[in-house]
């Protein structure tokens, strides 16, 4: 009698043991499906889940944990190909477009410069040349933008003198400034700060954002650049405290073709591009672009740049 009590004893632990690292076992792959899972996510890479175990539901769950992941790959490569198209296409077109229609705008300027002919024809030879140089100008536009997403437009990083290109910058804008009667607040410390930049990028995104300033905030009466540094960054600020920009809008303001009725994204008119670009150039620069906005308080744009020894 004691025997057999002692062998249902024996049995039972033996059951409790092997149910306790067979659970063991199962939280050890569960752990690992889950972190490998996230790292796949986090990575974008192309694995699949790989555990070796004999558990018919953990395999089901694998299986289907995989299909998954081979579908999202595919509508990704699928999105990415597409991606890479438009872009060709955009870059293809605007080339094709923009050689005649250059030729167009030379043959215009010669009629305007023959002043016989300019005569009788000056009403509409100015105007065929004002739409024809805004039709290269957009679809000069659209070429950048083109070859900056598929990253055929290089842009070497160099040390980069911030507080020169800053003031080259709101000097190039002097006279337009003085005519339309805007204050001018300009803060820029005499020390030289340096970052890791591309003066050709960075002299076009800060012409952009002034001129965006100047266009859109100017019934705010002053435009204003701000240079700040911390430890590790560069900070520029170009600023304006006119009509701004509402909460719905400001994640969209950076989007392609964003063209709000009512939006600061016009700076090349029409075609939605001007921030876009200016974003994408700020990316080149491994920095980043933010916007926060109150109307007729203040509206920023900040661009963050990484901080170079001096």
């Amino acid at each position: 009698m004691i025997y057999s009590f002692i062998v249902i004893i024996l049995i039972l632990t033996g059951i409790i043991i092997f149910q306790y690292r067979l659970k063991a076992a199962r939280d050890k792959q569960i752990k690992y499906m889950y972190e490998k899972l996230d790292r796949i996510i986090t990575e974008r890479t192309s694995e699949n889940l790989l555990v070796f175990t004999d558990d018919k539901e953990l395999i089901h769950l694998l299986m289907g944990i995989n299909n998954l992941l081979n579908h999202n790959q595919k509508i990704l490569a699928d999105y990415t190909k597409k991606e890479e198209s438009i872009r060709k296409m955009i870059s293809n077109i605007s080339h094709d477009l923009k050689t005649p229609l250059t030729v167009i705008v030379g043959y215009l300027e010669i009629i305007q410069s023959n002043k016989s002919i300019q005569n009788e024809l000056e009403k509409e030879v100015n105007k065929a040349h004002e739409k024809s140089v805004e039709l290269l100008t957009l679809i000069n536009t659209f070429f950048d933008l083109a070859k900056l997403e598929s990253g055929d437009k290089e842009m070497p990083l160099e040390k980069t003198n911030i507080n020169e290109a800053c003031r080259k910058s709101i000097l190039e804008f002097y006279e337009i400034l003085t005519n339309q009667g805007l204050d001018v607040s300009i803060e820029i410390p005499d020390e030289n700060i340096y970052a890791a930049g591309n003066q050709e990028a960075l002299d076009r995104v800060l012409r952009n954002l002034i001129s965006n300033a100047i266009t859109y905030g100017n019934d705010g009466g002053v435009v204003g650049l701000t240079l700040k540094q911390d430890d590790s960054f560069v900070y520029i600020e170009v600023w304006d405290k006119g009509k701004g920009i509402d909460e719905m809008n400001k994640e969209s303001v950076f989007e392609r073709l964003y063209t709000l009725e009512d939006s600061r994204n016009k700076l090349y008119q029409g075609s939605g591009l001007g921030l876009t670009i200016t974003k994408r150039l700020v990316e080149s620069m491994e920095g980043d672009i933010s916007l926060s906005s109150k109307p007729y308080e203040k509206t920023v744009f900040t661009v963050k740049l990484e901080k170079l020894a001096s």
